[in-house]
């Protein structure tokens, strides 16, 4: 009878585990019923030549693919706004009282990220055919099991992305960017996480309307 009720609990563990195909498939069922997200990241990240504490929150309409940065910190670019569409990335500096509108290849670092802000709306981002991803964790987070998957380019490429997948929701918790070296260059997490609000693509985009536009 011991011998049947170990069995039968291998058994039942095995039926529930994951592997890193399995969730990633989950995370893509539960993106397309989003209409809208929206979200706070917050942590570290290397940008403007070191690392820095980031705050800020992101609005995005993923089937428009329209996606809006508001940020809090650090300081120096405090009540900035980034709005990208498309084609384009709109950069608002809040001390100015401009925006900065350019092509949206490359656009990103002109606001000193070395990472895509975008693939914070598209959480499989990370995680698509172009990357060997493999399943390196499992633990428990407010009693829902948190996954840690990490992803590394088909193509050669060195560096490795890390993102915890929490199964309330299938969505992101948390997202790490490596070196070859294995060294964390960005470590942010993810809260505040609210989908299907009603967000529009006019209220992601507006911007103050005495702004002076500067085209590149």
């Amino acid at each position: 009878m011991k011998n049947l009720i170990l069995i039968s609990l291998l058994l039942s563990g095995a039926a529930s585990a994951q592997t890193a195909a399995e969730i990633v498939a989950k995370v893509d069922a539960a993106q397309k019923n989003v209409k809208d997200v929206s979200f706070k990241v917050s942590g570290n990240a290397n940008f403007e030549g070191g690392s820095q504490k980031l705050d800020l929150d992101v609005q995005a309409i993923p089937a428009q693919s329209v996606a809006r940065v508001n940020f809090n910190a650090p300081d120096a670019l405090a009540d900035n706004v980034i709005v990208v569409d498309k084609k384009t990335v709109y950069n608002y500096l809040f001390l100015t009282n401009q925006v900065t509108v350019q092509n949206t290849q490359g656009a990103a670092q002109s606001a000193g990220f070395n990472f895509d802000v975008s693939s914070f709306t598209n959480a499989s981002g990370l995680l698509t055919s172009r990357y060997n991803v493999k399943l390196l964790d499992t633990s428990t987070q407010g009693g829902a099991k948190v996954y840690q998957l990490e992803a590394t380019a088909k193509n050669g490429g060195t560096e490795r992305n890390r993102v915890w997948i929490s199964e309330q929701g299938w969505r992101p918790v948390r997202v790490q960017l490596l070196t070859s070296a294995g060294r964390v260059v960005t470590d942010l997490t993810i809260t505040n996480y609210k989908t299907n609000s009603g967000l529009s693509a006019a209220k992601l985009k507006a911007l103050p309307k005495d702004a002076e536009v500067i085209r590149r």
